[in-house]
């Protein structure tokens, strides 16, 4: 053992040397292998970058992974169930959606039906009674300076579950007193509409006893396409009866989220059989694993065009090896001649190569780390995705392993050539 580790201690100090004596050679190489290393990090990086935004914007829709989804019935009853069973809890959140007009009074919504600001659904809402019949409450009127939303009545912090991205304002404060002027929200859609387009602050509900006159104290980023608003269900319910939101002709969808342990699951599951439900699903959110495979597709596919530029990069290290080799074979035949081991020889041009692998690949992830860096401080404040995005250190111990290997491969053969120098070639010379 003592004996081996002379050698490679022998080896990687000649090796050394030699880099430093041929700083132009050792140059090329670097500069051949570099694309290749440097396209191993970008890909790594970025797959590893495209997963944690990926997952964020999933995180945002469908929850945290591990968090437990309950779908609502419409059912007689539901509603109060669910209130009962998770209110004052910070392990489960009541969802409960339906749709709201903001605006003047008698008026047809600029989006009808709650669709983008930018687009035109074409359509209004359709109400529908007991009897099936189904209606469009805004027929007939003007086009009006009024938005029309969805709403999302909140028993607690949704946060916990579901990460919305503040953006201006506060969000919902549950640990307060209700007020009767509710307290809103928005999402950014729903911000765009309201800058945008000068709206009295009047906001009407199917069902509701009154229209209410709402406070809006935030923004949010939810990941939603649709205007969209979060409200304190205590707040909604002073003027809209619990009933009317989990009605089965209502807008919204009613869902409640747990965490992954929870005592409420058993209990909300029990009730709501115990309403008439005939199957209550518990969904829990894997989003991690659900677009796993797709992900490490697209990394394969990028890392055969990376890798296929890195044996590009370790022809060019075994060209200039050998031609290292071929200018130095007097002086490996003297080396030889005072009794160097032929492993000895290989090692040094095999170091040699692995130094140079080992520089490129630092200079490789330098270069992607500050390049990272310069692109979140000039595009950061103009692309929220790039706010907060670091880089991914995996990447780096990618591009260690491919300048090792490329060393490797771009060595192998000129360390054997060099192991095979003869003796007489000094006398040769």
């Amino acid at each position: 053992m003592m004996r081996l580790s002379g050698r490679l201690r022998s080896a990687m100090i000649i090796g050394g040397q030699g880099i430093r004596a041929r700083k132009l050679r050792t140059l090329l190489s670097m500069v051949s292998l570099f694309l290749g290393v440097l396209a191993v990090v970008v890909v790594q990086a970025g797959a590893g970058i495209a997963e944690r935004l990926q997952l964020a914007d999933l995180e945002l829709q469908v929850g945290k992974d591990g968090t437990k989804v309950v779908d609502v019935q419409p059912l007689p009853g539901a509603g109060e169930a669910v209130v009962a069973t998770v209110k004052g809890r910070a392990d489960a959140v009541a969802m409960l959606g339906t749709h709201a007009i903001i605006g003047e009074p008698g008026v047809r919504p600029i989006n009808e039906g709650g669709s983008p600001f930018d687009q035109d659904w074409g359509g209004g809402s359709q109400i529908c009674d007991a009897t099936g019949r189904c209606y469009d409450p805004n027929a007939g009127r003007p086009e009006g300076q009024a938005i029309e939303l969805g709403i999302t009545a909140l028993t607690g912090d949704v946060r916990d579950f579901r990460p919305y991205r503040p953006k201006s304002g506060r969000w919902l404060d549950f640990s307060t007193t209700p007020m009767l002027a509710p307290r809103i929200v928005l999402n950014m859609e729903a911000a765009k509409g309201f800058e945008r387009y000068h709206v009295p602050a009047e906001m009407r509900i199917n069902g509701a006893s009154a229209d209410m006159t709402p406070q809006l104290i935030g923004v949010v980023d939810d990941g939603d396409s649709q205007p969209h608003a979060y409200v304190r269900l205590d707040e909604l319910t002073n003027w809209l009866p619990l009933a009317r939101l989990t009605d089965p002709n209502g807008f919204g969808m009613n869902q409640v989220v747990m965490a992954g342990s929870t005592p409420v699951e058993p209990v909300l599951v029990a009730k709501l059989k115990a309403l008439g439900a005939t199957d209550v699903p518990v969904q829990v959110v894997n989003s991690r694993k659900e677009m796993k495979d797709e992900l490490n597709l697209l990394r394969l596919i990028f890392l055969a065009m990376a890798g296929l530029v890195l044996i590009i990069g370790a022809a060019g290290v075994l060209n200039v090896g050998l031609a290292t080799v071929g200018e130095r074979v007097e002086e490996f035949a003297l080396r030889r001649a005072v009794g160097t081991p032929r492993a000895v020889l290989a090692g040094i041009v095999l170091a040699e190569t692995l130094l140079t692998g080992l520089f490129t690949a630092v200079a490789a992830i330098g270069v992607s780390v500050a390049a990272l860096k310069a692109v979140t401080i000039f595009l950061g404040p103009s692309q929220p995705f790039l706010q907060g995005v670091e880089f991914p250190w995996s990447a780096g111990v990618s591009g260690v392993i491919a300048g090792l290997v490329a060393g490797i491969l771009g060595g192998f053969v000129p360390a054997i050539r060099a192991a095979g120098i003869p003796i007489a070639t000094v006398m040769r010379a």
